[in-house]
């Protein structure tokens, strides 16, 4: 829609109480002459989607059930919904131009499906969407009219150096990460890792999944999937390096030899704000401007996957393809919770991981229900493992 538009385009997050939420509330705030915050949903966050929705007039709300709304008397006046239903209404709301997945987990999945089958744009924070159900997304993408638009910062930086490019044309994709607080730690260090440790993340800030994800570089692993589904690349031509700035957030490199490269100081809003207006761009004066002279140094590190065998592990299954992928993150995500509930060590989770990956064939993936079942016995194999700890 032009930017002289009299009526405004309606925007709901999903997952508002999260870091990428708030992001996504402070970015429309500055910029509510072209956006209108249609739906806000959460989980359990009862408290602070409350304080979203009295600052943002919000018309609908949903929460993970209806037991969520007898923690508060003070409650605002919203069409409160509730669970997948509630999430499935507010993406197929006519009143609802864009919607930011920024739900966390293989819960996003069915969200992320419905919102292009509606020819919706979907702004995606929610890489296991991808990850677990890369082939149902593009055929969701083709059947149903949407546009989708990632919010990683990595795969905005890719997104915007491919812009107008074939797939044919690019060689290699390069993703940086920052190598998480542990980066230095020798390999019998890791095994005292505590939970604190683990939540600083020296870069980014985010909410526990996600934190703990980037601390094993699962997260770098579930990303290199993402971009194999994104831009159709195939994995032997996608890569990772540690940069701990995160000023260079990804490398493409073409067939004639030139390389393209997305720079910026770590904030999310920046590729928020550019879905948001994709693909049109908008200055926004509250993002920092770009000095080269402030700088630090630009240095870039191979990984080691001796002491971070959860990005192997990762890759390995992103390979195999069909249900492997989402076996793998079914895997990491009870083991994170387990590490995050004090259930077990740090170095624990990749046991588990590999363990469960090892113990399932991995199947083809024909619909929502393959990945579904795979996700479940995932999530069984490990929950047994952490209770045999």
């Amino acid at each position: 829609m032009p930017e002289n538009q009299t009526q405004k385009i309606g925007v709901a997050v999903l997952g508002s109480t999260g870091s990428i939420g708030k992001s996504t509330l402070s970015v429309i705030e500055r910029h509510d002459d072209l956006f209108e915050v249609v739906a806000l949903t959460a989980n359990r966050s009862l408290g602070p989607l409350c304080a979203q929705i009295w600052t943002h007039s919000v018309k609908t709300a949903v929460v993970g059930d209806a037991s969520v709304l007898t923690t508060t008397d003070d409650l605002p006046k919203t069409d409160w919904k509730f669970g997948q239903k509630g999430l499935l209404e507010v993406v197929t709301d006519p009143e609802v131009d864009i919607v930011v997945n920024a739900i966390v987990g293989a819960a996003g999945l069915r969200i992320s499906l419905a919102t292009l089958e509606a020819g919706k744009k979907l702004a995606l924070a929610n890489k296991e969407s991808l990850v677990i159900g890369g082939s149902l997304i593009q055929e969701s993408l083709n059947n149903g009219g949407g546009e989708l638009i990632p919010i990683d910062s990595e795969h905005s930086g890719i997104f915007q150096c491919v812009a107008g490019e074939e797939s044919r044309v690019v060689s290699r994709i390069i993703l940086t990460a920052s190598g998480g607080p542990f980066r230095k730690f020798a390999k019998e260090d890791m095994e005292k890792v505590t939970l604190e440790q683990a939540l600083k993340h020296p870069t980014w800030e985010m909410g526990p999944k996600v934190s703990i994800d980037s601390a094993t570089l699962a997260n770098k692993a579930l990303e290199i999937i993402e971009a194999h589904y994104l831009f159709g690349i195939d994995y032997d031509s996608i890569s990772a390096v540690v940069h701990p700035p995160s000023i260079v957030h990804s490398f493409v490199e073409f067939i004639d030899g030139s390389i393209l490269a997305q720079l910026g100081f770590p904030t999310m809003e920046l590729p928020i704000l550019f879905a948001l207006t994709y693909p049109k761009r908008r200055s926004d004066s509250k993002l920092r401007s770009f000095d080269p002279v402030s700088l630090p140094p630009i240095e870039f590190e191979n990984i080691d996957e001796e002491r971070f065998p959860i990005f192997r592990l990762g890759l390995e299954a992103g390979k195999r393809g069909g249900t492997a992928p989402s076996i793998f993150n079914a895997s990491n995500e009870v083991a994170v919770e387990a590490f995050v509930n004090r259930q077990i060590r740090f170095t624990q989770i990749a046991s588990i991981i590999g363990e469960t990956v090892r113990s399932i064939e991995a199947s083809e993936v024909k619909n929502l229900e393959d990945v579904l079942e795979a996700d479940k016995l995932g999530r069984e194999s490990a929950r047994e493992l952490v209770e045999s700890l």
